[in-house]
């Protein structure tokens, strides 16, 4: 399997990133303001996936897509996704419906 990298940002009560990473996914995390910076430093440059959990932090999409125009925007939250993030996030899922299990094994698949 190639080296697959995530950046999860927000919360994760339903444990994604520990999900992800007994996939071998190599997992960091935003706990704060989803900014460049911040993206700069938990490495969006090689990453593959970027998972939002915080949907205050909605602008952050843009800014990942921005920085990594390959990057898949995952939003996976039970709040409903802001309208003007809706046309640069590749999936939305509402941890209600599917387990982070389910997301994790979708996601690496996907890769």
């Amino acid at each position: 399997m190639a080296d697959i990298s995530a950046i999860v940002a927000g919360p994760d009560a339903e444990d994604l990133a520990g999900e992800l990473e007994s996939h071998d996914v190599a997992v960091s995390h935003i706990d704060g303001a989803v900014t460049g910076g911040t993206l700069d430093d938990a490495g969006i440059d090689d990453a593959a996936l970027f998972v939002l959990t915080d949907l205050t932090e909605a602008t952050g999409i843009a800014v990942a897509k921005e920085r990594n125009p390959d990057v898949r925007a995952i939003v996976y939250a039970t709040e409903t996704l802001p309208e003007f993030a809706k046309g640069q996030t590749d999936l939305a899922v509402d941890p209600d419906l599917l387990s982070a299990a389910v997301v994790a094994d979708e996601l690496v698949a996907d890769a």
